[in-house]
């Protein structure tokens, strides 16, 4: 690969690393060209930015952009895939769903809102995190909820106190 060569692809993955707030690390060596293919649409179809690249280029990416990178370079080692996605589980949820049929890819180290994860026992962890729609969501319908109880007691304490009035007032008669 020629200088030039290099610089443009240093230059394209900071582009893409520095507009994302998580990345993973992964190994997919070894896997078929079918298999990478398929890999390559599953990430398609979540959303997932996948590209394979030199070490040293994703390295010098990393010492480039603004922030605290220096966990992951002893990941970067061996055939590294970097995938890129906007929703933090989303890398992790493709790997779990990959390895259903595959022995790879490996996660090697995942970055995630300045945290770092390393390890290929990470996956289940970082698959089970909630995106932030899904926080939002819930939050939202927790906070609904005391609203929702309080309008039911009222009702049907109204229902129950108009029915004791009533056989109050029969009572009476």
């Amino acid at each position: 690969m020629r200088k030039e060569d290099k610089s443009q692809v240093i230059e394209q993955l900071k582009e893409k690393l520095a507009d994302a707030n998580s990345f993973y690390i992964a190994d997919s060596s070894e896997l078929t060209v079918a298999a990478v293919n398929s890999l390559r649409k599953l990430c398609f179809d979540q959303g997932v930015s996948l590209q394979v690249a030199k070490n040293t280029l994703v390295k010098k990416a990393l010492e480039s952009l603004d922030g605290n990178y220096e966990e992951l370079y002893p990941s970067l080692a061996g055939p590294t895939a970097i995938m890129i996605s906007e929703t933090a589980n989303a890398p992790a949820r493709v790997i779990k769903k990959f390895r259903e049929k595959h022995e790879k890819p490996v996660l090697k180290a995942a970055y995630i809102d300045s945290d770092v994860y390393v390890g290929d026992d990470q996956v289940e962890a970082l698959s089970a995190l909630k995106s932030k729609e899904e926080l939002v969501g819930e939050i939202i319908s927790l906070l609904q909820s005391p609203a929702k109880n309080v309008i039911g007691a009222l009702q049907s304490g109204g229902g129950t106190l108009a029915g004791l009035l009533k056989t109050l007032s029969e009572k009476e008669s």
